[in-house]
């Protein structure tokens, strides 16, 4: 049975690999080589945030065993794995509050820090770096976001499809399907599950994913019944295209589009969906979100703890003014009426 760590080792080298591939397909196809080159000159600046956010992520990512981490003894941190971001903070706890590049304790005595001057955004209440805090969270904002899209995304596509391209009872079905899910109130449903299914990231990431694919399957539903009587699927029909060559082959790539709009839009939803979880005690640990859930007693102290709040709202704002830039850019990109106004 493999651990932890080499489960998300692994995870890095497939995501560094299904990059790579990726790459190379929008450099073998015009129509996304040109899209690709588009997004850079009209966000390059919001692209580079992305970017900073996704190697921040990647390197807490990558772990091995041996090396300390931030407060960790030597004889335990020997057989723990640590990250890239583990090991680049070290042991850096002190013993309770220090405000940024403080060298000494917050409150009185006010005694001196052991490491003064190198808490960019202070520490906490237990002495834990907060920018360690923050950077530890951008992996969990990112697994929250794109394993529960990857989750929904082809939920609804196959139901969506499905139903919009065969029609009859499996349309019957799908529609009631969504019309249950979109009659129960969502934050209600989303609680049921996690405590069904337990508090955990995989727990919150399918729960997430139950409760937000409808949007898309009606809109891949009906699009696809648009898509299914246009003049070249009558043709691939008529002449003896089986329905799921016609479906792979005529009706996907033209969703495309749709699923990578959605997806950087539904990202953003995903993320402050569970900062609404930690908000109410049940989100995913060391997110954003419980940051920002254990920094509003620190703000009735006095004096009051604003460097916990600040740290992680910035960073969540960050991250999600990145994303929607980039998706408005790419619904400008490949909106076909977008681009026939500009020209």
């Amino acid at each position: 049975m493999p651990e932890a760590h080499q489960v998300s080792n692994a995870v890095v080298a497939l995501l560094f690999a299904g990059g790579i591939a990726l790459g190379l397909s929008i450099r073998r196809n015009r129509l996304w080589r040109e899209a690709a080159r588009e997004l850079r000159r009209r966000r390059p600046f919001a692209l580079a945030v992305v970017a900073l956010y996704v190697g921040v992520a990647l390197l807490d990512s990558l772990a091995w065993v041996g090396g300390a981490g931030p407060g960790a003894a030597d004889a335990v941190a020997a057989r723990e794995a640590q990250s890239v971001i583990d090991r680049a903070f070290g042991q850096t706890r002190e013993a309770s509050y220090s405000a940024p590049l403080a060298a000494a304790e917050f409150y009185p005595p006010k005694r001196p820090l052991a490491h003064p001057g190198r808490h960019w955004l202070g520490t906490d209440i237990l002495g834990r770096d907060v920018l360690y805090l923050t950077l530890k969270g951008a992996r969990v904002a990112l697994l929250i976001g794109g394993l529960t899209s990857l989750i929904a995304i082809p939920l609804a596509l196959l139901l969506g499809v499905s139903a919009g391209y065969f029609g009859g009872r499996i349309d019957d079905a799908v529609f009631f399907l969504m019309s249950t899910l979109a009659s129960m109130p969502g934050l209600l449903l989303l609680i049921a599950l996690i405590m069904a299914m337990g508090r955990s990231t995989l727990s919150v990431c399918v729960a997430l994913g139950v409760t937000s694919w409808v949007g898309f399957c009606r809109l891949t539903r009906g699009e696809t019944l648009k898509l299914r009587e246009l003049d070249y699927v009558q043709a691939a029909r008529a002449l003896g295209v089986s329905e799921p060559r016609i479906v792979l082959r005529h009706v996907l790539p033209n969703l495309m589009h749709l699923v990578i709009i959605t997806f950087v839009l539904m990202f953003s939803g995903l993320v402050l969906s569970e900062a609404i979880l930690s908000w109410l005690g049940i989100g995913v640990d060391g997110s954003w979100g419980q940051m920002i859930d254990r920094a509003r007693d620190e703000l009735a102290r006095e004096p009051v703890i604003w460097w916990n709040l600040a740290a992680a709202g910035t960073a969540l704002f960050g991250l999600l003014l990145a994303v929607n830039y980039v998706g408005d850019a790419l619904r400008d990109i490949l909106d076909p009426r977008t681009l026939r106004e500009e020209r």
